[in-house]
This record gives structure tokens, C-alpha cells and sequence, in this order.
């Protein structure tokens, strides 16, 4: 499972014209699924993003997780994660996880970060979506959770 992470003082996602997920502060993952993806890919990366220390303190370090800044996250479904690009010029998704089963954890993804107290904003799984966001600083990170 890959995770791409952005620090936004806001952002949503908008689907056919209608903006279905909102925050204000927080994070926005970009969540990919890939086969072998189980609850425990899901359990390690709810776990190192809710305490990921990127969120600066009053001294201006990143030194604060999303947990210590009561932040929210809009998390969004991107097979594209998983897009082979070794051959030809058309990338492959053939890693990406079958829709049913990419779903699936994607929803357990999301469940699992609201049992923790955190606020969780969707995209629409499967949809054509337009993401909009103000990344701050700017920060992305991408996590894996094989490389635990």
C-alpha cells in the first residue's frame, strides 16, 4: 500500500461539479492498493500518519504530528499509484489491487483513521475527481508500507 501525503491548509474534491470532501487544515493522502495489500498495510500506515511529525511547532520545526494539531485528512483513492511505466509509453496498472479488494481497504483505510479520532473527508472510489489543495510548505512525503 502507498501513500501520498501532503500538508494543505485546505483542499477538497469535487465530483461532476459538487464538492463531496472539504478540510481546512490537515493532510491529503493520496491512498494506492496493490495485491497483496492486507489490514495490516492498512494498520501501519494509519498508524505512521497520524503521528507523522510534520507540522511545525511554535519554534517553527516540523515537530508536531496531525494527532497534536487536530488536523483532518482528505483521503482520496489513486490506483495510479501503482502505475508501471518500465515499458512502452502507456503506463500499466497491473500492480493496482482489483477494484472490489482496493475498495475494500480503501474503506478500512478510512475507518480505521476515524476510530483514532480523526476527521475524515472521501473522494468518490472509482470516480473521475478533481482535487484541489493548498500545499503547505511545500511538504509531500510518500510512505510505503512494505518498506516497514
Amino acid at each position: 500500500m502507498k501513500a501520498v501525503i501532503q500538508h494543505a491548509t485546505n483542499a477538497s474534491v469535487t465530483v461532476d461539479g459538487s464538492v463531496i470532501g472539504e478540510i481546512e487544515h490537515g493532510l491529503v493522502v493520496l491512498l494506492g492498493v496493490t495485491h497483496e495489500d492486507t489490514q495490516q498495510d492498512v494498520d501501519y500506515l494509519v498508524n505512521k500518519i497520524i503521528h507523522l511529525r510534520i507540522f511545525e511547532d511554535e519554534n517553527g520545526k516540523m515537530n508536531l504530528s496531525l494527532k497534536d494539531t487536530v488536523g483532518s485528512i482528505l483521503s482520496i483513492s489513486q490506483f495510479t499509484l501503482y502505475a508501471d511505466t518500465r515499458k512502452g509509453r502507456r503506463p500499466s496498472f497491473v500492480h493496482a489491487a482489483k477494484p472490489d479488494e482496493a475498495n475494500r481497504l480503501y474503506e478500512h483505510f478510512n475507518e480505521a483513521l476515524r476510530e483514532a479520532d480523526i476527521h475524515v473527508e472521501t473522494g468518490e472510489f472509482g470516480a473521475m475527481m478533481d482535487v484541489n489543495l493548498t500545499n503547505k510548505g511545500p511538504v509531500t512525503i510518500i510512505i510505503d508500507s512494505k518498506d516497514n
